[in-house]
């Protein structure tokens, strides 16, 4: 089937849906690797809660609710970034070494580029279901993803202090991988709430060129 931008008005069954096959064979090739060469296991578990949940979460809505083609291509972007940082704790991601010693920054920033992921790569998912599932206003639909990305994402940074805290103190460090920033925390929500707004910005920018050309007709 051709990669499909726009929803479609009707259900695909998985088996017909080849692109979400190739997705789903890779993301689980991949997040079983992660697994079997973790360096924490305890934290490949807390850092996969949410995985679990999210991937439940697409899998119960399949039949009634579908992404277009390309949201689940940005999920699974998404989520195999984020699988891959708990395979190694994001403090000590390979790729964040790599570009650190390139750029020449006083951290690993692996962590950075996963939580300004989540507002770029996701947004557009989040409007998709704003606009297609819920019905909801265009311009609604627009500021959503924005607003949402940034009360989740501290809301996240809530759930990681209480969970690292109360339940899981030995990983603590690990779990929330600051490296010594009093502000990451801050920063981690900047960053996914400027790529969220970098992301609705580009696909309006887009959408007018397309409409503008099609008028033009």
């Amino acid at each position: 089937m051709p990669f499909s931008v726009a929803v479609s008005t009707f259900r695909t069954p998985v088996k017909k849906n080849y692109w979400l096959i190739a997705f789903i064979v890779l993301f689980f090739a991949l997040w079983i690797s992660t697994l079997v060469g973790t360096s924490d296991l305890s934290n490949w578990f807390l850092e996969n809660t949410l995985t679990f949940i999210f991937l439940i979460f697409l899998f119960v809505t399949y039949k009634k609710y579908q992404f277009s083609d390309l949201s689940y291509l940005l999920i699974f972007v998404y989520i195999c970034l984020h699988v891959y940082g708990a395979k190694y704790t994001y403090a000590e991601n390979p790729l964040g070494y790599y570009l650190q010693d390139l750029f020449h920054t006083k951290r690993n920033h692996y962590d950075r580029i996963v939580h300004f992921s989540f507002g770029f790569l996701l947004a557009y998912p989040m409007r998709e279901l704003f606009l297609r599932w819920l019905g909801y206003p265009v311009r609604v639909s627009w500021l959503l993803p924005i607003e949402i990305t940034l009360s989740v994402s501290a809301f996240y940074e809530l759930i990681e202090w209480a969970v690292a805290d109360l339940f899981f103190p030995a990983q603590g460090d690990a779990y929330l991988g600051t490296q010594g920033d009093i502000w990451d925390a801050q920063k981690d929500i900047f960053l996914a709430f400027s790529g969220a707004i970098i992301a609705t910005t580009i696909v309006s920018v887009i959408k007018k060129w397309i409409w503008s050309g099609e008028e033009k007709k």
